[in-house]
C-alpha cells in the first residue's frame, strides 16, 4: 500500500492516500491486511490507471452528488461540488416540471427530482451513451417514472412549456483548456469546452430556452468564475428579468438565474 501510495505522489495526484483507499474498495479489498492475488492483481491495474491520471470515479465508477452515488464513466462529465450550488439555488422554489439542458449523468435533474416527488422533468443530451447513463441513474435515484430523456442539441427537439430549465453547458474557452488537470482531459471533451470564448452553449439557450418558459419560470445556468457579467448580459438581452448571480462554497460566481416575466 505505501508504494502504491508514492507511486501516486510521484505522478503528481494531490492526495495519494485518499486515493489509495478508494482503489481499494473498489478493487475488492475487505482489509488492509495481505491481499488475495485476484484483488491484488486487481488493485495494481487500478493503481496504473490513477498513474496515468485517470479520475478517480472512472476507476470506481461511482461519483458522489448531493444525496446519491452516480454512476460515472468517460462518458460524462464528473459531478462537481461545485454544481451543487446550482441544485440548491433550484429548490429555493416551487416548480413541477423541469428541463435539463445538457444532462450528461442526469446528476442536476436527477437530485431536483428526488427532492420534489410531484415534479417530472425532462433531460436532453446530444450524446446517446451520456443518456444510457442518465438512464441507469434514474433507476438508482428512483425517479425514472417521472423523467424523460431525450436525444437533442439543446433544445432543437424539445416540445412543451416548462416552470424551470436548468444547464451546466460547457463553458471552457479554448485558452484555458492548456491549464485543466490533466484529470479532466479525460472527460468527454464535448461536455467541457465549446471552443472560443466558451460563451457559444449561453448563446443558444439564451435565445432558444425563454419560449419554452412559463410566465414567471426561471433559468438557471452554471457558468465559469469569470463570465457572470456576460453570461447575465444574454439574459438580460432576451427579456429575462430578476437577474442574479449566485456565489458557490467558495465564494465565487457560479450561477446565474433569471425569470421570464408575467
Amino acid at each position: 500500500m505505501d508504494d502504491a501510495g508514492r507511486r501516486l505522489s510521484l505522478a503528481g495526484v494531490p492526495d495519494p492516500l485518499r486515493d489509495v483507499s478508494a482503489l481499494l474498495d473498489a478493487a475488492g479489498a475487505g482489509s488492509l491486511d495481505e491481499l488475495p492475488p485476484d484483488v491484488a492483481a486487481r488493485f495494481e491495474r487500478l493503481v496504473q490507471r490513477r498513474v496515468r491520471r485517470e479520475p478517480v470515479s472512472h476507476l470506481t465508477g461511482r461519483r458522489a452528488f448531493w444525496m446519491h452515488d452516480f454512476i460515472v464513466t468517460p462518458d460524462v462529465l464528473d459531478p462537481r461540488p461545485d454544481t451543487e450550488t446550482l441544485v440548491e439555488a433550484a429548490l429555493s422554489a416551487p416548480f413541477e416540471t423541469v428541463l435539463d439542458l445538457g444532462t450528461g449523468s442526469g446528476c442536476i435533474l436527477l437530485s431536483l427530482l428526488y427532492e420534489r416527488p410531484r415534479s417530472r422533468g425532462t433531460g436532453t443530451d446530444i450524446s446517446d451513451d451520456a443518456l444510457a447513463i442518465a438512464r441507469r441513474n434514474s433507476d438508482v435515484v428512483g425517479v425514472a417514472d417521472r423523467v424523460i430523456f431525450l436525444q437533442s442539441d439543446w433544445l432543437a427537439d424539445v416540445t412543451g412549456m416548462f416552470d424551470l430549465i436548468v444547464s451546466n453547458p460547457p463553458y471552457i474557452s479554448t485558452a484555458e483548456m492548456a491549464d485543466l488537470s490533466p484529470e479532466v482531459l479525460h472527460e468527454p471533451r464535448l461536455a467541457l469546452t465549446p471552443g472560443g470564448d466558451g460563451l457559444d452553449a449561453y448563446r443558444t439557450i439564451a435565445r432558444t430556452a425563454p419560449p419554452h418558459l412559463m410566465p414567471g419560470g426561471r433559468l438557471m445556468v452554471e457558468i465559469g468564475a469569470a463570465q457572470a457579467e456576460a453570461v447575465s448580459g444574454l439574459l438580460a438581452d432576451v427579456g429575462l428579468r430578476n437577474l442574479r448571480v449566485i456565489p458557490d462554497i467558495n465564494g465565487k460566481s457560479r450561477v446565474v438565474s433569471g425569470e421570464k416575466p408575467h
